[in-house]
């Protein structure tokens, strides 16, 4: 699975606050189940940009990073508990693969 940091940031408090350790999303960075794919810096204007374009929402830096992600890899799957990503489009105007339980 790709991620970026702003994800795992947002993943290992919302653990923290339903009481879960973020031990598993380092367990699974080391065997590399997980892989950090974006480089945050090198993307910076076309995150910037999706924010921008969807500040009514508004889009947080881990949903832009996904949401460019989608951008780069674009057989790739969404896995995601957020609703707003049957909103969001990926190169403006496609929509984005998203695998959302329930």
């Amino acid at each position: 699975m790709l991620t970026c940091e702003p994800v795992l940031t947002e993943a290992a408090f919302l653990l923290k606050r339903e009481g879960q350790e973020a031990d598993p999303i380092f367990e699974l960075l080391a065997r590399g189940v997980i892989r950090v794919a974006l480089d945050l810096q090198a993307e910076l204007e076309d995150i910037r940009a999706l924010m921008h374009r969807y500040r009514n929402r508004p889009m947080s830096l881990a949903d832009s990073c996904l949401v460019r992600l989608s951008e780069i890899h674009p057989h790739a799957e969404v896995f995601t508990l957020d609703s707003d990503f049957r909103i969001y489009r990926r190169h403006g105007n496609k929509v984005i693969p998203v695998l959302l339980p329930g």
